[in-house]
């Protein structure tokens, strides 16, 4: 192993324990190849066993191992020492959460935001099973993959300022989300979407700073996905005046 060493500053808290944060220090070997949660496991094994933090798949698929490393939300498992070195590394958990221990944050408020989107195939007219499966062009899968590709790591959460000052706002991943299934052919479930989607803490509470899209690791963009939605509602807006629905006043 090498000699030379990084130091890495890392925020603490135990709610049971602390009454606020604080941050400690370690310095650990430095190694070229170690990700930040290899850092994370040494600091852990060799230097204090109480350290907390998420993980899971090392691949960034999962979407666990979120934190903010200098400033900005990255995954833990594809960011690398010799990104950083010599210069010390501190790391915090996602911004705009409620911290439970560490670097480990709350996330209840968003997945009962990620459900209030319906993210799942909406069908009004199953089709029986004998008439075979739903078949769909290269083209139209091409409308909502882009879309698809979120792993609800949250780092885009951690990034809006919107969030901070409004955290009834759904959200950048979410509504990316509501959109990827509003834009696929099979689905029938785009009013069932539309209060959240277009409501008061939906795609018009976002300022499009852009910085959700900047961070995100799967190059989703859900600030794109939501200014189309923005461009949707007004469509819709406006056809309501030409087209109003029936028995509406």
């Amino acid at each position: 192993m090498s000699n030379k060493t990084i130091s890495i500053e890392i925020l603490r808290y135990n709610p049971e324990t602390d009454e606020k944060p604080s941050y400690g220090t370690f310095e650990i070997p430095y190694v070229e190849d170690w990700s930040m949660l290899d850092a994370l496991e040494h600091i852990k094994d060799e230097l204090d066993s109480s350290l907390s933090y998420r993980w899971s798949c090392r691949m960034a698929v999962c979407g666990s191992c979120g934190m903010v490393i200098n400033g900005t939300p990255k995954l833990g498992c594809e960011t690398f020492l010799r990104d950083y070195y010599p210069n010390a590394i501190k790391v915090e958990p996602l911004a705009n959460f409620p911290i439970e221990r560490d670097l480990v944050v709350d996330s209840a408020d968003f997945i009962k935001k990620l459900e209030s989107v319906k993210p799942y195939i909406i069908n009004a007219m199953e089709k029986p099973v004998e008439e075979g499966v739903n078949k769909q062009t290269p083209e139209q899968l091409g409308l909502y993959k882009q879309f698809s590709m979120c792993i609800n790591c949250m780092l885009c959460y951690s990034a809006c300022p919107q969030m901070g000052l409004n955290p009834l706002f759904t959200g950048p991943a979410v509504l990316a989300l509501g959109h990827r299934y509003n834009l696929d052919s099979r689905d029938d479930g785009y009013d069932q979407r539309t209060e959240v989607i277009q409501g008061k803490n939906g795609v018009w509470s976002c300022t499009f700073v852009g910085y959700c899209s900047e961070v995100c690791p799967k190059n989703v963009d859900p600030a794109a996905a939501i200014n189309q939605n923005k461009l949707q509602g007004s469509q819709d807006w406006a056809l309501s005046f030409l087209m109003p629905r029936k028995g509406a006043k």
